[in-house]
């Protein structure tokens, strides 16, 4: 029988010899090629305003309409918006003292909490991500046909699909740019919504007809599902929380994946919280609060299955208002919208299957990068998801993409729970190791309680995600797989991963989380950038150089 030292001596080298697959990003020397920050603080900026936006926010809320009302929109938005800046600031904090190349959720999840957890968060994000690419090819093309009906879907999804692929073989700074420009175009489309409601709300519209919030009261402000009264109210409402869930999912992890190519992000990611702040407040809070003013949540636009911007509530709410040829603008932009949120799931299924290359979760070919720093076969394995978008041309095919599809209806709640354990297990070290509070650029006063209640809040809401199948009247094995499979799919991930590294600690002890390894480094890259000056700083000393010269 072995002695106690010998044993904890023993669990020692085999808990060292665990860690070393997550300390592989900050290790990058081991590879001659690495992934480059380019990505400055405007593109990282627009890239967290409108990086993830596309047709949930512009076309999936009117089903969210149409299912609770204009006040259970409203107040959805709110709360998940609530939630979900609790998770940015969470992962803001920890990506802010230790943005490596090639960290993401899934390296963090194995650093500071398990390998097993970074291994299942990690094939969950590269799936996920993967497969919302050839989701958003369907919707571009899908809203062309708004346009050119006539034209078979699979000529416009060849021509998204090169340009997306194309887009991500370049250096960083060309899909920073390139997403700058149609981050700036969604915003700018809207604002300029939520201007026009707010016209149309004191009648400013060609009828002259002041809408005021009459649509909440006719057809009404809230709705019933299933059963009548205050319980069916209460059903409508959760349902509706959880329709709301599309337009937010994955957008806290993509700061983080961005972090990894920024230039001095620990000066720029606490801007990009800030600006994810307002993000919530003016485009999806304020954007429902318009929304609900012009359209009505009994349009029969909203569920009649209708093309691309034909079934968008903003659509709807236009054409009802007698505005011509609005409704072409909206469909141009959804479209860059849409084809926009590929491109930046294509880039975050690629540094997915990058940042587990590099930890030993995938074959290292897919840690290569090029000169420009792309890992381009990354790209390339990430891309092939991209052709599952040809099956929306069969219809029976398309019953499989569902399916696909549905594997990932928990992911948003799955991968938002890890976040909260992953910043609990992260503080807790942090307190445990003496971190100074000045090293936690990004310390938020909202933490930890705030990553407690997104653990608690998301679970329920996993668990409740396809809900309205146990009622008797809306039983359906195929509903129910549908709402559920991912959930085990990936539960089982974790445990076979789990038992075949029996020797890896179920959570990290706080006093052995690593906490140092690349931070030097990294540290030592920042204070060698220099800070650039903001447009108003240079616009200020222009203007005081004039005033001398004068």
């Amino acid at each position: 029988m072995a002695a106690p030292n010998e044993k904890a001596s023993q669990e020692d080298v085999n808990f060292d010899s665990s860690l070393e697959r997550a300390e592989s990003p900050s290790n990058t020397q081991q590879h001659e090629l690495t992934t480059k920050r380019g990505l400055s603080s405007r593109h990282a900026q627009f890239i967290a305003l409108g990086g993830t936006i596309g047709t949930g926010l512009f076309v999936g809320s009117g089903s969210t309409l149409a299912k609770g009302g204009p006040a259970f929109l409203v107040a959805a938005y709110a709360f998940m918006s609530a939630l979900i800046y609790l998770v940015l600031r969470g992962v803001a904090e920890i990506s802010a003292y230790l943005p490596l190349r090639g960290s993401t959720m899934n390296y963090y999840g194995t650093r500071f909490v398990s390998p097993s957890m970074g291994f299942m968060m990690g094939w969950l994000y590269f799936y996920s991500f993967a497969i919302f690419v050839p989701f958003e090819l369907t919707a571009s093309a899908l809203v062309i046909n708004y346009w050119q009906p006539g034209v078979n879907n699979a000529v416009w999804i060849t021509i998204m699909l090169l340009l997306v692929v194309f887009l991500n073989l370049l250096p960083v700074r060309f899909y920073g740019e390139s997403e700058f420009w149609f981050a700036g175009l969604k915003i700018v489309l809207i604002t300029g919504l939520i201007i026009l409601s707010f016209i149309l709300f004191w009648g400013g519209g060609p009828s002259h007809t002041r809408l005021g919030f009459w649509y909440w009261i006719e057809p009404g402000a809230t709705k019933t599902m299933i059963v009548d009264g205050d319980a069916g109210r209460l059903v409508a409402l959760i349902a509706t929380v959880i329709s709301a869930t599309l337009p937010f999912t994955f957008a806290p992890e993509m700061v983080v994946v961005t972090a990894g190519e920024m230039e001095a992000p620990r000066r720029n990611l606490p801007r990009v919280a800030r600006t994810f702040f307002w993000r919530l407040m003016i485009f999806y809070i304020g954007g429902m609060v318009a929304l609900s003013v012009i359209c009505p949540s009994d349009a029969p636009a909203l569920t009649s299955g209708a093309s691309g911007a034909g079934s968008s509530p903003w659509v709807v709410g236009i054409k009802n208002a007698g505005i011509k040829g609005l409704d072409h603008v909206i469909n141009a932009v959804v479209i860059t919208a849409s084809w926009s949120a590929g491109n930046s799931f294509l880039y975050l299924a690629s540094r997915s299957l990058y940042s587990m290359a590099l930890d030993g979760s995938a074959p290292a070919i897919f840690a290569r990068c090029t000169k420009g720093g792309v890992p381009v076969y990354a790209v390339g394995a990430s891309a092939l998801f991209s052709l599952l978008a040809y099956m929306n041309v069969n219809a029976s095919a398309a019953e499989v993409f569902n399916w696909l599809l549905n594997l990932v209806n928990t992911g948003g709640f799955i991968s938002w729970v890890c976040c909260s354990i992953i910043y609990i297990r992260f503080r807790k070290a942090c307190d445990v190791q003496g971190i100074p509070k000045s090293s936690l650029v990004a310390r938020s006063p909202l933490q930890p309680v705030g990553s407690w209640i997104t653990l608690v809040m998301f679970s329920i809401l996993c668990l409740l995600n396809g809900f309205t199948v146990f009622f008797p009247s809306r039983w359906s094995i195929a509903d129910f797989m549908s709402a559920y499979i991912g959930l085990p799919l990936f539960v089982l991930t974790y445990v076979v991963h789990r038992c075949l590294n029996r020797a890896d600690p179920w959570a990290i002890p706080s006093h052995q989380v690593d906490l140092t390894s690349g931070l030097e480094e990294m540290e030592a890259d920042e204070d060698m950038e220099p800070e650039k000056e903001s447009m108003w700083g240079r616009t200020k000393k222009w203007a005081s150089t004039l005033r001398r010269r004068s």
